[in-house]
């Protein structure tokens, strides 16, 4: 129970919907225990009087006792049906409190570990995947709430009702209840080890079935390829493997759970012989009716769910202890972005580099070493590098995705450890390598990058990136639902609607992040054109592979292997006759082969 401790504060919260329900369930198990008691009244009554009634056959006072015999067991009768009505009554009202309770839980829960997520740095999701994340907010939390719920709710009708029902057993005969009780903790051992096996099984069958949908999931991501190759046959056939791997364990599963029920009626068969058996014995010596024979059996029908649900309710409990330790994992991992004056404030814009190392926290990999420039408020900077050269890396550090491992970064003559994350990157428009557009209208997603969904703000935007009259081209125009990850768009529009999201917010600080690669030189040059203006008064980087793309910054930094080798103006490194000279001369021969 130490991991579910850290969900005691919901419980407090609310502790009114616990405490009625325990009420109601206190209330509900009265109304279940008194009917057994009625019966025992409706069949003494008839078992003591019955040679009275017969003694006055063939006489008028026959009918008359019948009468008031008939009268007595439908009073009795209808008092039954009334506690029936009033038990259903207050059960309904112990899932509006509890189940109730359990579903609000599940949604601050949710949200909890959801708010904890976005918190959470870049270095973070890097290592964790996507999948993993999605299981622990859903899966985990459906089972933490089966605690909360059902576990709890179960837990205490059979705790109340032992506390009422057995001593008031033990009252009547302690023989009897004893001979009642015996077969129950076997049923409920027995129950235990079951439910196990069924939730060990259970669980191999998540695990197919989420091989199963993960393979299928790739197979229609993958279609355009499994059909280039041909590949659909091998594609059934592996499918079938999965399928049959699935029907399997199901059909594993589906034979443990038929011995579920004859186990229980079983032991439920086992304990009323006994209690026939004891009772009987006691009937004919006389210290016990029938009355008492049928109220006790009536007992040991109430006990047997209780009892049989305390092993479903141990096993539930383990499985949410399981699953609250992998969300208190999560939940106890701090940030490391954090800020260290809050500052909130607008920015100018400008950047600056000391001696700045950089080192991926899961990986160890290098990417920045010894990384100094300085960027002034309105002026522009490319930065020109291969893969893997660390010009992403950059873009992360100003935006704070990581922070420095070594050196410092200020902006505006401040270290930016100082800014409130949420005023510093509210000033950044960034657009990534990785360009993700939402499945939405194009409008919202080029909205995406303001707080206000300005028409005027969007269509200008999207004019300067040059998609404008490529999205007044599509039927729906700025209306046009995008696809999964925006597969409605080429790639090239892609890019141009995420810059267009990204210039929408009227930045300090823009960034491209290699955000031209799949646009054609000729629309790379129109961008960068029309781009003049909106770099005007802003503080621009330019990441790109493109030495094009560099020509129009006002200073150029030349990265190789996460340091760097060259920085200067356009001409200053043409003059220089170095890597950017080089890489800008095999470039431009390229282009002009491509157009020849």
């Amino acid at each position: 129970m130490k991991e579910l401790s850290y969900l005691n504060k919901y419980l407090w919260k609310y502790k009114y919907h616990l405490a009625l329900g325990i009420l109601f369930i206190i209330i509900s198990n009265i109304f279940q225990i008194i009917p057994a008691q009625i019966v025992r009244y409706a069949l003494d009554l008839v078992g003591d009087n019955i040679l009275i009634y017969k003694s006055f056959q063939s006489l008028s006072l026959q009918q008359d006792m019948y009468a008031v015999f008939a009268i007595t067991v439908l009073i009795y009768g209808g008092i039954i049906l009334l506690l029936a009505l009033l038990r259903g009554a207050f059960l309904f009202m112990v899932r509006q409190t509890i189940i109730v309770m359990s579903r609000l839980i599940e949604y601050d829960l949710k949200n909890e570990v959801y708010a904890h997520y976005q918190s959470l740095p870049l270095s973070f999701y890097r290592k964790n995947n996507t999948g993993d994340l999605m299981n622990r907010i859903s899966e985990d939390v459906s089972k933490v709430r089966m605690y909360l719920g059902p576990s709890i709710m179960y837990g205490l009708s059979l705790i109340t009702l032992f506390a009422m029902l057995i001593p008031y057993m033990f009252s009547i005969n302690v023989e009897l209840t004893l001979y009642a009780l015996i077969p129950l903790p076997i049923l409920s051992v027995s129950i235990y080890y079951v439910n196990n096996i069924i939730n060990h099984k259970s669980e191999e069958i998540q695990i197919s079935q989420s091989g199963l949908s993960t393979y299928v999931q790739e197979a229609f991501s993958g279609i355009r390829v499994l059909k280039s190759f041909n590949r659909e046959n091998d594609s059934i056939e592996k499918f079938t493997d999965e399928s049959n791997d699935y029907k399997q364990k199901s059909l594993s599963l589906t034979k443990v759970q038929s011995l579920f029920f004859p186990l229980i009626m079983a032991l439920i068969g086992l304990s009323t012989i006994l209690t026939i058996y004891a009772g009987s014995a006691q009937v004919i010596e006389g210290t016990l009716t029938f009355g008492n024979i049928a109220e006790f059996i009536i007992y040991v029908n109430l006990l047997t769910w209780p009892v049989t649900s305390l092993g479903w309710i141990s096993s539930i409990i383990q499985r949410a202890a399981a699953s609250q330790k992998r969300l208190n994992e999560f939940l106890k991992t701090k940030s490391n972005i954090v800020t260290t004056e809050g500052l909130s404030v607008p920015i100018a814009g400008k950047i600056e580099f000391r001696n700045v190392n950089f080192v991926y926290p899961d990986s160890g990999i290098k990417a920045l070493n010894d990384i100094s420039f300085e960027v002034s408020p309105g002026q522009s900077l490319a930065i020109i590098g291969t893969t893997g050269s660390g010009k992403s890396t950059i873009a992360n550090l100003v935006s704070r995705m990581y922070d420095a491992t070594g050196g410092e970064i200020r902006v505006d003559d401040k270290l930016i450890k100082t800014y409130e994350l949420t005023s510093l990157r509210s000033q950044i428009g960034y657009v990534p390598q990785d360009v993700f557009l939402f499945s939405d209208t194009i409008f919202n997603n080029i909205a995406f990058g303001s707080d206000k969904s300005d028409e005027e703000i969007v269509l200008q935007s999207a004019k300067d990136a040059d998609v404008y009259d490529n999205i007044m081209e599509f039927p729906q125009g700025f209306n046009t639902h995008l696809g999964e990850r925006g597969i409605t768009l080429s790639g090239g529009q892609k890019q141009r609607v995420s810059i267009a999201r990204a210039i929408s917010r009227n930045p300090k600080i823009l960034m491209l992040d290699d955000a031209l690669s799949a646009v054609d030189t000729k629309t790379e040059n129109t961008i960068l054109n029309s781009m003049k203006k909106i770099m005007e008064g802003r503080t621009t980087i330019i990441i790109s592979h493109r030495v094009s793309s560099a020509k129009l910054a006002d200073k150029i930094v030349v990265l190789d292997d996460g340091q760097i080798i060259e920085q200067g103006t356009h001409d200053d490194l043409m003059d220089l006759n170095g890597s950017y000279k080089e890489l800008y001369e095999k470039q431009m021969s390229a282009e002009e082969t491509i157009e020849t």
